[in-house]
């Protein structure tokens, strides 16, 4: 069973798909990304794939995410410490 759920488009040639799958017998939600182009049309090995069992989790992750959080500007990361190292 497939289920396509929705698609975002990456750029003019790559979607990224949500969709519902059976996988080696297991039901999931894979997220994968899929280009068209003169070359090849397909998904790629890029994405990931939910199991259905971790589903209630991923989606609680996912919904603990505000609106407000993904409009932040991005913060500068604070300098890593230098660590000194041995001579050798």
């Amino acid at each position: 069973m497939e289920k396509d759920i929705g698609k975002i488009s990456k750029n003019d040639t790559s979607d990224i798909i949500i969709r519902i799958d059976d996988f080696g017998g297991k039901r999931g939600l894979t997220i994968r990304e899929f280009v068209t182009s003169d070359r090849y049309t397909g998904f790629t090995k890029a994405g990931v794939r939910i199991q259905a069992t971790d589903f209630a989790k991923f989606k609680e992750m996912i919904n603990s995410i505000s609106e407000a959080e993904m409009n932040e500007s991005p913060q500068e990361e604070p300098a890593k410490e230098k660590k000194d190292l041995p001579d050798y």
